[in-house]
């Protein structure tokens, strides 16, 4: 059936040029195209009522006068469905409310394996990073992440601190996390409506009891990946041969896990970083929830996405 002949579906989007450009691929305008859906530019500055008919609006914008436009749009057009709701987004911004989604889901998912996430503080009061009282509960090595998890620059610098020397780099408000040995490898779980997808990726290395002991002071994330990179050179095409033998999640088990945080979150697309306890196998930590992630990074991302996008006009598939 030709493009005019079948009925055809406007999905409106509104994100950030450096997002737009990654996720808006020819690949996934073209795949859409073909399943009778058409992918329109919005202009957050104008009243999306006025930027013609739309089955469907997803976003990325945090400012308040497109939160204010989405708002009236939602206000006159109710049936169309918005992905995803800015206050239900809003819980991922902030590191201590973000991990909250994981501990109060209140059943467990699996019989065998269990999930939970690291200890942590959060330290508000800045002379109790210099003062020794900001640890808590926990034992160096910790990891320091700032507090706001809002995709800026600032949101991403993160450190592995070592000692109470190591504290005197950091700013208040902060979030200390316990590091916890995991084989050096993150399962990244990206989440589409129902679709539920996991890729291996390298992570920090564990820290032996002789490294804890002799290691001193800070050292950011940044520098770690630099030193990941340079191991990695000898990588053909950009996979990582020596995760070939890493043994993944439970398929199970991590789609009755997405499950339940889509239906807590109220949100279609994101995606959540696990880990594997090293001491126990059966034991997955969530240490990170982000809102749109990268999905041009999911192999085949355009038929998912694609038929995402079918099941929300179709009003099949979504929260």
């Amino acid at each position: 059936m030709s493009d005019s002949a079948q009925e055809r579906y406007r999905v409106g989007y509104a994100l950030a040029a450096k997002k737009q450009q990654s996720f808006i691929q020819p690949s996934l305008i073209e795949h859409s195209r073909q399943r009778g859906i058409d992918l329109i530019k919005l202009d957050p500055t104008k009243p999306l009522l006025e930027q013609g008919k739309l089955d469907c609006v997803i976003h990325k914008l945090y400012d308040d006068d497109w939160k204010q436009n989405l708002r009236g749009f939602r206000e006159k057009c109710p049936n169309v469905p918005v992905i995803d709701s800015p206050e239900d987004i809003e819980r991922l911004h902030n590191r201590v409310s973000m991990l909250e989604v994981i501990t109060q889901l209140k059943f467990p998912v699996s019989e065998s394996e269990r999930f939970g996430v690291p200890k942590q503080v959060v330290v508000m009061d800045p002379s109790a990073l210099s003062g020794g009282g900001g640890l808590g509960e926990l034992e160096f090595p910790v990891i320091a992440k700032p507090l706001d998890a809002d995709g800026s620059a600032k949101s991403h610098k993160m450190f592995l601190i070592y000692d109470q020397e190591g504290m005197k780099i950091l700013k208040a408000p902060i979030v200390l996390q316990e590091f916890v040995n995991h084989g050096g490898v993150i399962f990244k779980v990206y989440v589409v409506g129902d679709y539920v997808k996991c890729v291996k990726r390298r992570s920090l290395p564990d820290i032996s009891e002789e490294k804890i002991g002799t290691s001193k002071g800070s050292l950011p994330f940044s520098q770690i990946s630099n030193l990941t990179a340079q191991e990695d050179k000898n990588k053909e095409y950009g996979e990582d041969r020596s995760l070939e033998k890493v043994e993944m999640p439970p398929s199970r088990f991590l789609e009755e896990l997405a499950k339940a945080m889509r239906k807590s979150m109220g949100l279609n697309l994101f995606n959540f970083d696990v880990i594997r306890d090293a001491r126990d196998a059966n034991r997955y930590l969530v240490i990170d929830i982000n809102y749109f992630p990268g999905y041009a990074k999911m192999p085949s991302y355009e038929p998912v996405l694609t038929d995402f996008f079918w099941g929300v006009v179709t009003r099949k598939n979504h929260v």
